[in-house]
């Protein structure tokens, strides 16, 4: 499952640096991920690097984009 960010997004740039996938971009108002480019860091991390960092602990899984451990392994693989 992607993750998503919702609107207790302080925007402080905390998670944009830490995404391997480059899947984290400024949006108006808050931050926003890729769901595309987003593998909760399946085959770069044990864990989603921007849950670890964001301080509003406002990024939360996407409900429209439901996705195995396989599937976001395949999606990162595409990717790199």
């Amino acid at each position: 499952m992607a993750l998503m960010i919702n609107d207790a997004c302080t925007a402080c740039d905390a998670c944009e640096p830490v995404c391997p996938n480059e899947a984290i971009s400024e949006g108006e108002p808050i931050y926003t991920i890729d769901p595309f480019k987003c593998t909760e860091c399946v085959g770069a991390d044990d864990e989603p690097q921007c849950v670890l960092v964001c301080p509003a602990e406002c990024i939360v899984q996407n409900p429209d984009f439901e996705e195995s451990e396989d599937e976001l392994q395949a999606k990162y693989d595409a990717m790199n």
